[in-house]
C-alpha cells in the first residue's frame, strides 16, 4: 500500500513539472494559429488553425535562407566539434605523455572564459583577417567555443572506457587509431551523441556571435534574423509566434531523433574519476 501511494505522489510531482513545462509552449503554438488580427496572446485557444501564419512568417522574415545559414553554420560547427574533441580527448584520456595534464587544463579553462569578454577582441581579429560578415566568422568562434565542452565531456567517457577492451585491440594488432575509430567510438555513440546535441542547440541558438560578427542580411542565422523580423513585426503576436515555431523546429527533430543516446550519454557520463 505505501509502495503503490509513493509512486502515485511520484507521477503526480512528474505531472505536475510536465504541465508547468508544456504550459509556455502551448501558449506560443495557440498563438501561432490564431488570427493575425487577432490582440490574443497566452493560453487563449485559436478559434482555427491558420497554417497561412507560418508561411506568411517564412515569406516576410526570409526564414529559408536563415535557415540554410543556420544549418551550414552548425553542420560545420558540430562536425569539426567532433572530429577534434574525439582525438584531443582520446589523447589526453587514454595516451600518456609530458604536459597532457596542463594542456587539458588549458582546454578546460575555455570553459571558464564569458563570451561577452572575448566577442570584441574576436571582431578585431576577424575583421583584421578580412573573416567578418563571411560563415567563417561564425564557424571558426563557435567550433573553438565548443572544443572545450567537447574535449572535457569526450575525455571522461574515454577515461572510464574499459582497459581490457583497450588491450585486447592492442594485443590484436590494432594502432591507435584503429583503437579509437574502430573500438572506442562505436562503443562511446551515446557520449558522442550527447555532446553532438548540446553543441548543436548551442550554435543554434547563437545570437551574440551572429550580431557581432555578421551585418549583411546574406550571412544571418535564424535568432539574428528573428529579432530582425520582431523589429518589423513587434505587433502582430501570431507571426512572431509563427516565426518562432520554425525556429524551434529543428532543434526539436534533432532531439527527439536522438533523445535515447542522448539520455544514455548523460548517465553514462555523469561518472567520477
Amino acid at each position: 500500500m505505501t509502495g503503490r501511494l509513493e509512486r502515485s505522489a511520484t507521477y503526480g510531482i512528474l505531472a505536475l513539472f510536465a504541465a508547468i513545462s508544456l504550459t509556455p509552449v502551448i501558449g506560443v503554438l495557440a498563438t501561432a494559429f490564431g488570427r493575425q488580427s487577432s490582440l490574443d496572446t497566452g493560453f487563449s485557444l485559436p478559434d482555427g488553425l491558420n497554417w497561412s501564419n507560418f508561411a506568411d512568417a517564412w515569406t516576410r522574415g526570409h526564414f529559408g535562407t536563415y535557415l540554410t545559414n543556420s544549418v551550414l553554420v552548425a553542420a560545420v560547427v558540430v562536425t569539426a566539434t567532433a572530429v577534434l574533441a574525439v582525438l584531443a580527448a582520446y589523447a589526453f584520456g587514454v595516451m600518456r605523455f609530458p604536459g597532457s595534464n596542463l594542456l587539458f587544463y588549458l582546454f578546460v579553462l575555455g570553459l571558464t572564459l564569458p563570451q561577452e569578454a572575448l566577442v570584441v577582441p574576436l571582431y578585431f581579429d576577424l575583421r583584421y583577417w578580412q573573416l567578418t560578415d563571411t560563415y567563417w566568422a561564425l564557424i571558426l568562434p563557435q567550433t573553438a567555443q565548443s572544443l572545450a565542452f567537447g574535449v572535457f565531456w569526450m575525455r571522461t567517457y574515454f577515461r572510464g572506457s574499459s582497459r581490457s577492451v583497450i588491450e585486447a585491440a592492442r594485443i590484436d594488432g590494432a594502432s591507435s587509431w584503429t583503437t579509437l575509430w574502430r573500438v572506442l567510438v562505436p562503443m562511446g555513440r551515446p557520449a558522442l551523441s550527447t555532446m553532438v546535441v548540446i553543441v548543436f542547440m548551442w550554435t543554434w541558438n547563437e545570437f551574440l556571435m551572429a550580431l557581432v560578427m555578421v551585418s549583411d542580411e546574406a550571412h544571418r542565422t535564424v535568432p539574428l534574423g528573428l529579432a530582425f523580423f520582431q523589429g518589423q513585426h513587434s505587433s502582430d503576436t501570431a507571426l512572431l509566434a509563427a516565426a518562432s515555431v520554425l525556429i524551434a523546429l529543428p532543434v526539436v527533430v534533432v532531439y527527439v531523433a536522438l533523445q535515447r543516446r542522448f539520455i544514455e550519454g548523460m548517465l553514462s557520463g555523469a561518472v567520477k574519476e
